[in-house]
Formats: structure tokens, C-alpha cells, sequence
């Protein structure tokens, strides 16, 4: 929403034998993740469970600023993305096929450690993003949500999304398409945003799109495309 992250607050639900070690490390990762962006640990609750149950509540401030919701697409506007895509869907589909990741350690990495654009959110909002999400369940999934709440049509255009040469090496040796990773892949949480036409963005972001009038994502060369993650879907 182009706030500046300020705090997390952590509830935690433990077995009583989880070895402290394990916790110490979650504790750490905290800890590094939130040094990223100048955030910290403020607070948060524990308690015992028979699993681990881990929520995770983030603070930020906006500064004065409006949020950037995902309502405010408008026809005309172009459509950007930050970060990168594809990358953990790899490491995962490398991972169930049964390999260790050694061929391809930045996609491994990818897949155990996401690298959010955190400081292109505050940014997208001072360059007049009307819209924005995080690509956390797939880009035409979470692209979708946009389309959805602003009541218009997202067209993209495949030529202009990024398809690394480690996506392309992996996607040949497991007999995938890459590009499908890129469209249908989370947990990366690349930014994606919305901007009037005349923008002119940063190297940070690249236009991957644009917004017309109807409903949901179209995405050039494609009849009817889809996927994604959804956690109801039957």
C-alpha cells in the first residue's frame, strides 16, 4: 500500500519440545529481515500447540499519503512489476522433481528465501501508483484481484515479462515452459503496480502491461489464461 515498514508483531503457537535452537533461529531471521527495511520485532504473543502456528502482523507508515489500494486502476494506465518472477516456482518444481537444488542455486534460494522489492512500494506511491499488489499467489492470479477491485481489463504482454536464463536451463532439463513460472508463480512477491501513461519510472520497474475497459487479465497470445494459487479452490 507504499507505506514505510516500521514494526512486526509475532504470535507464535509452540510444542513444548521444540528444541530452543530452532527457535533461536527463527528469532534471528526476524530479526535480519526486519534490518532490511529499518523495521523491529515490537511485540506479539506465545503460546503452546501441539504444532507450529506462526502469524505475522506488519506495521507501516504511510507518511501523510493516501493508501495504494488495489481499486484505482483506471483504462489508459499502464502496468509495472518490481522484483523478480518465476524464480520460486522453479526452485519448488526442481525440489518435487526430486533434485537439490545444486544445479540451480539461485532458484533454490529463491524458494527458500524470497527477496521482496521492499523499498519499490513507498516508491511506486511517491510516482502516483493508483494500484498495487504483491505477487504472492501468482501474477495472473494476484493481477486479477486489481482487474477485479478497480472494475477494468489487464492486458499483458508476455514479450515484456522478465524469463531469466536460469528459468529457461531449468524449465529445458524438467520439460516445463518458463513462462507459465512467470505467470503463474508465487511467492517471489514482486510488486506490481499501476501508473498513469506519461510515468517515468525508475530502472527498478518495468512495464509488463497495460489497463482497458472490461474485466479480468488477458495476456497477448493466450485464449484464456489462468492459474495461480487460490486456498479454496476445490
Amino acid at each position: 500500500m507504499g507505506a514505510d515498514p516500521t514494526a512486526i508483531f509475532v504470535g507464535l503457537g509452540l510444542p513444548k519440545d521444540l528444541p530452543t535452537a530452532w527457535l533461536d533461529g527463527l528469532t534471528d531471521g526476524f530479526g535480519d529481515e526486519c534490518a532490511l527495511v529499518g523495521a523491529s520485532v515490537a511485540g506479539g504473543d506465545i503460546a503452546k500447540s501441539d504444532q507450529v502456528v506462526l502469524g505475522v502482523t506488519a506495521l507501516g507508515d504511510l507518511g501523510g499519503r493516501a493508501p495504494v489500494t488495489r481499486s484505482g486502476a483506471r483504462p489508459g494506465q499502464v502496468v509495472a512489476m518490481a522484483g523478480r518472477l518465476g524464480h520460486a516456482a522453479a526452485g519448488l518444481a526442481l525440489f518435487l522433481a526430486g533434485r537439490d537444488g545444486s544445479s540451480f542455486p539461485e532458484l533454490a534460494d529463491a524458494h527458500r528465501r524470497p527477496q521482496p522489492p521492499y523499498a519499490c512500494g513507498p516508491e511506486a506511491a511517491r510516482l502516483g501508483a493508483t494500484a498495487m499488489v504483491d505477487v504472492s499467489d501468482g501474477l495472473l492470479q494476484d493481477v486479477g484481484h486489481i482487474a477485479s477491485a478497480s472494475g477494468v481489463r489487464v492486458e499483458l504482454e508476455p514479450g515484456a515479462l522478465p524469463v531469466p536464463e536460469p528459468l529457461v536451463a531449468a524449465a529445458a532439463e524438467l520439460g516445463e515452459d518458463p513462462l507459465l513460472w512467470v505467470l503463474t508463480g508465487g511467492d517471489d512477491h514482486a510488486l506490481v503496480a499501476v501508473f498513469p501513461p506519461d510515468v517515468r519510472l525508475p530502472q527498478e520497474w518495468r512495464i509488463i502491461g497495460h489497463v482497458v475497459e472490461g474485466e479480468g487479465v488477458q495476456v497477448t497470445g493466450y485464449a484464456e489464461p489462468h492459474g495461480g494459487w487460490d486456498h479454496f479452490r476445490e
